[in-house]
């Protein structure tokens, strides 16, 4: 496989996760990105946790689609994510849910 075949692929898996996030993103009531991954969910619990003097944030998501083009199935029924970094939640109004008008 050439470069040129490897980007081509994954410029189609793009546009395919692309299209599939477009299609289920009015299924769900929250974005939640963390510094590794896009997820979009229906609940959302954040909570910060200290251990060794250390803060971290506990993040538990039920209902969940994940924007990964390499995971084959991207739907999850329960996430927990432990992380040092930045958490973002935000709640989708319904102006948000309509990419195709950005």
């Amino acid at each position: 496989m050439s470069a040129e075949d490897l980007e081509k692929y994954e410029t189609e898996m793009e546009l395919t996760l692309y299209r599939e996030y477009r299609d289920v993103v009015g299924i769900f009531k929250y974005v939640v990105e963390t510094d590794r991954r896009f997820y979009l969910c229906n609940q959302v619990d954040v909570k910060a946790r200290t251990e060794a003097g250390d803060v971290f944030f506990e993040v538990s998501m039920s209902d969940a689609w994940v924007w990964d083009m390499y995971r084959p199935a991207r739907f999850a029924k329960n996430v927990k994510v432990l992380t040092f970094k930045d958490v973002n939640v935000e709640e989708l109004s319904p102006a948000d849910i309509d990419p195709s008008k950005a």
